[in-house]
């Protein structure tokens, strides 16, 4: 393995990630951040398709593909080639995860499924990630974030009351599917190093788009169980908690959330409505979330008095819980996303220094870091397979031809 400037704490893991788009590109990003060696595999002819993505530079760049692709080593193989799949064992053998997100059966037929990965590297922690999960009825079908944000509960919980169910701006299931699988990666590597009786063996981790984000509806299942409660459509206010919402101002939008007792009285009388605390319609949490709407009207007579930040400063005074609507611009000026080095600035060769979202979370001892961006398509093919794999030059140049690398 070359030398590398990161270290951080999952220094020594080696990865190979054969999975595209996002949802286990984004857990492989985090695990190259923080140290993990990352070898990334794509098809010879066809790049990963974010390379494709808009927000391009004048060269061509795609900038998503700079973020997503970074700190990882990319290399081309086509592993539906009988070749391809020797050659993908080989890199296999000395890994430490595997991760993967073609649709289910496609790795069985290619010779590298589970049981074709065990036989030559037992340790191997197979991670794979599909539409919905590697069994059940609908395992064969296709399966994208989109389809996962509708099927598991989640846009038809978004949006407002009288509105159509909502999807959000974002790849929110592809991005949570990712955190599930990180999360469930390094257990596995816990357990088969470090748990109470290591067993020195990998296993398979089955990560669904759709079961991660239903997840996240914490308490609803049971709600649903015993009084077959459906969550409906609140808008920017939550189901169990009140105050909570955004709030319109003299000249913008402002955040805030109140459902804790005390806080929401400090809010009372932040606003010079300190009778709202003795009005039973808003006596405890319960109440307020039952008469929401009189309680937001308050509110936000108040707050279109004042602007985003006057009225934020008033009631921050007062030790109340509210913030600003932020666009990007706005978070690339804020102090405290400066003050904590949140966005930093990364020189790359084919844009020039550009500025992206520094390792998240901070470590105390053994911290995250961006040694470069998204490399080219193959850029580290001559580095792992002539320089790891020991692959002649004839041999490197033979496969290159064929097709195969």
């Amino acid at each position: 393995m070359p030398a590398r400037k990161r270290t951080g704490p999952l220094d020594g893991l080696r990865v190979i990630d054969m999975s595209g788009m996002i949802s286990g590109a984004f857990a492989t990003t985090m695990m190259g951040d923080f140290g993990a060696d990352v070898v990334m595999i794509e098809h010879p002819k066809v790049g990963d398709p974010i390379r494709e993505w808009p927000q391009k530079t004048a060269s061509g760049e795609s900038l998503a593909w700079k973020s997503l692709g970074r700190n990882k080593r990319c290399i081309t193989l086509d592993l539906g080639s009988e070749e391809g799949r020797e050659i993908a064992l080989l890199l296999i053998e000395d890994a430490d995860i595997v991760f993967e997100n073609f649709r289910p059966g496609t790795m069985e037929r290619w010779g590298l499924g589970p049981d074709d990965i065990h036989a030559v590297n037992e340790r191997a922690i197979m991670v794979r990630l599909s539409g919905y999960g590697q069994t059940g009825p609908k395992s064969q079908k296709p399966g994208f974030g989109t389809v996962a944000e509708g099927i598991s509960g989640w846009a038809h919980a978004n949006g407002f009351p009288d509105s159509e169910p909502l999807l959000p701006p974002i790849s929110l299931a592809d991005l949570t599917a990712a955190q599930f699988a990180l999360q469930s990666t390094l257990m596995a590597v816990y357990e088969r190093d470090l748990g109470r009786n290591p067993s020195d063996k990998g296993q398979v981790i089955d990560v669904s788009l759709t079961e991660p984000l239903s997840r996240l509806f914490f308490g609803e299942v049971e709600a649903y169980d015993r009084m077959e409660y459906v969550r409906e459509r609140t808008g920017n206010r939550h189901s169990s908690t009140a105050p909570r919402n955004i709030y319109e101002t003299a000249d913008g939008y402002m955040t805030m959330s109140a459902s804790n007792q005390k806080i929401f009285e400090r809010v009372a009388r932040a606003i010079d409505k300190p009778e709202l605390i003795d009005d039973p319609r808003f006596a405890d949490n319960v109440t307020r979330v039952e008469n929401v709407d009189a309680l937001d009207a308050e509110i936000e007579a108040w707050t279109k008095q004042h602007t985003t930040d006057e009225a934020i400063d008033i009631l921050e005074a007062n030790d109340a819980i509210v913030g600003p609507v932020y666009d990007m611009g706005d978070i690339f000026e804020d102090e405290q996303y400066q003050a904590r080095d949140a966005i930093i600035e990364v020189d790359d060769p084919d844009v020039g220094s550009l500025k992206t979202f520094a390792p998240t979370p901070k470590f105390s001892r053994t911290p995250g870091e961006v040694e470069f961006l998204g490399p080219g398509h193959g850029e580290h093919n001559e580095e792992v397979y002539q320089g790891e794999l020991g692959m002649s030059t004839e041999e490197f140049a033979r496969l290159d031809e064929a097709g195969v690398i």
